[in-house]
């Protein structure tokens, strides 16, 4: 320590594009640090009881926070979905929730050009420190298309519609993480409805680094929860009828289904507001293992835009945004004197794991613990609604505003 007060300065200014699992992380857990407090993640501030002024923006396309597994219940969907503007802990003095597009970043002169959704002109945002955390677009039904949350409820309703009234069944296209879990909860929820799972190779979650074992116990496990599942043939035409849907396989066999979910699109990036001297040869940034862009240290890429190891999940987002909050209040630190020297936290590689939810179980995989299955596990990693309130109380969304 260099000394015991900081230089007087102006609020920091934190621009943080996104505003899901790691964008909330690094927003809240950054605003318990500058204040003096213990970060809600678990990291004890440098300097306990000290303040650092600080302004954050978070700029996301929608108008709230929302789980992307809402597609199946109403109940559930309509709790899935929470505006920014009802969420407790943001509703803090030094935090500002933009519903808007970014358009374009200029590092060198660190200014973001950003389109609110209710002004016709971008605006120009000038930052300190930038977090992109704009995740990857999913098209429906792999997450809501929808930007506010009266259109969301009437997608979900939609969609759950035509669930729950599909007299020939329901097919779900592709076999990887998606795609199993939604059709097992569709048959946790309409268990008189034929689900019917169709993948293209011969093993679940083939694009997934994971054991064949584990991969064999998660189809047994949906049959066994009552999904069909069609392994190895490919869906080659899709005909639409009056009232049912023809779908011939690659076998030359017809399936008819009154509702088809397609759950096998490939994820594309956000990035291209981004400088492309940013991205790698996938639209993703490339980040050192303390977030940063490289040979920047106010631009850092968390959660699935970041060019990182290991399966894209909630809880990887989330400890990269605590990490993120960790290092730029260092950076706020050394900047105002309070230490002589940043330490950053660093990321280490993140090995393969999955949970995934089967209706009224539950398996996973990961190196150390292998696999483990049954309601207990299903309790234990996705407690009574599918991980919704695990996330919200890890990340602290109902904590009241403390300063």
């Amino acid at each position: 320590m260099t000394r015991k007060t900081p230089h007087k300065r102006e609020p920091f200014k934190v621009l943080i594009l996104g505003g899901s699992y790691a964008g909330l992380a690094a927003a809240l857990n950054l605003t318990d640090l500058c204040e003096g407090r213990p970060s809600r993640a678990g990291f004890e501030a440098p300097v306990p009881g000290l303040a650092v002024p600080f302004e954050i923006t978070i700029v996301d396309e929608r108008d709230g926070y929302c789980s992307p597994l809402a597609l199946v219940e109403a109940e559930y969907a309509d709790k899935a979905w929470k505006k920014f503007s009802d969420i407790p802990s943001l509703q803090h003095r030094h935090i500002h929730c933009i519903q808007g597009s970014v358009i374009a970043v200029d590092c060198e002169k660190m200014c973001a050009s950003i389109k609110p959704h209710k002004s016709g002109s971008a605006i120009e945002h000038k930052y300190d420190y930038l977090i992109a955390a704009t995740g990857l677009r999913r098209v429906w039904p792999t997450v809501p298309q929808s930007l506010t949350r009266d259109e969301y409820l009437n997608e979900a309703r939609g969609h759950i519609d035509l669930v729950r009234d599909a007299e020939h069944g329901v097919v779900v296209i592709g076999g990887g993480a998606v795609g199993i879990e939604m059709a097992a909860e569709t048959k946790l929820v309409y268990p008189n409805t034929q689900v019917t799972l169709i993948h293209s190779r011969e093993r679940l979650l083939s694009a997934e680094p994971l054991p064949d074992d584990f991969k064999d116990q998660t189809l047994k496990l949906l049959r066994e929860g009552g999904v069909e599942v069609i392994m190895g043939k490919r869906v080659i035409e899709i005909s639409p009828g009056h009232s049912r849907t023809t779908l011939k396989l690659s076998d030359g066999t017809e399936l008819r289904a009154s509702h088809v979910i397609s759950a096998i699109s490939k994820p594309t990036s956000t990035t291209m507001y981004l400088p492309k001297s940013v991205l790698d040869s996938e639209d993703l940034v490339r980040i050192t293992p303390s977030l940063h862009f490289a040979n920047s240290d106010r631009h850092l890429a968390i959660g699935d835009i970041a060019a990182w190891s290991g399966i894209k999940r909630c809880g990887g987002a989330m400890h990269m945004g605590h990490f993120a909050a960790i290092n730029i209040h260092q950076h706020m630190l050394h900047g105002v004197g309070l230490i002589e020297q940043v330490e950053y936290k660093t990321l280490s590689e993140f090995p393969p794991a999955i949970g995934l939810a089967l209706g009224d179980t539950a398996i996973g995989w990961w190196a150390e613990g292998g696999i483990q299955s049954g309601p207990k596990f299903l309790e234990l990693m996705f407690g009574t609604d599918l991980g919704w309130s695990i996330c919200w109380n890890h990340l602290g969304l109902g904590k009241g505003v403390e300063s």
